[in-house]
């Protein structure tokens, strides 16, 4: 795995996100996240032939008290701002095409620099409003449009 290949996001011991390269590789299974995570988030990579026994996730109970989100980047370029719990800027970093994100802690903005695709997968159900509080970014977005409803 090359040094750029995985980065990890913290300011004071917290974890505000992974970031996955397109480049990043490695044989087996790796986990990325912490066991306490309640999205956890791994890369697979196995040989030909490799057989996964067939399996059933078991009911067990978790309590969930914020939404981890994490995206795919499946063409185009994207700009994460990071903001601490009080909404002040931290930094950012750019995203492209084969690039995944685990959105872990804190508040984030995007602005999309080439048109971008792109998957989320969050944990449910959605809320609607109850699920964020949105806010003016003073990080180096230019211009923010706050959709009333969107559900990113």
């Amino acid at each position: 795995m090359s040094d750029n290949s995985f980065e990890i996001v913290r300011y004071d011991a917290v974890i505000y996100a992974m970031i996955i390269r397109a480049s990043f590789a490695a044989y087996g299974v790796n986990f990325f996240t912490p066991d306490d995570f309640s999205q956890q988030l791994a890369y697979m990579h196995h040989p030909e032939g490799k057989v996964i026994d067939a399996h059933v996730h078991n009911p067990v109970p978790r309590e969930v008290h914020y939404t981890l989100e994490v995206l795919f980047i499946r063409r185009g370029r994207l700009r994460v701002d990071f903001y601490d719990k009080e909404r002040n800027y931290l930094e950012s970093r750019e995203l492209a095409q084969g690039d995944t994100i685990l959105l872990a802690e804190g508040g984030h903005g995007f602005e999309v620099i080439e048109e971008v695709e792109m998957i989320e997968v969050k944990q449910g159900p959605y809320t609607g409003d109850a699920d964020k509080t949105r806010f003016a970014g003073s990080g180096p977005i230019l211009y923010r449009s706050i959709e009333e409803g969107s559900k990113e």
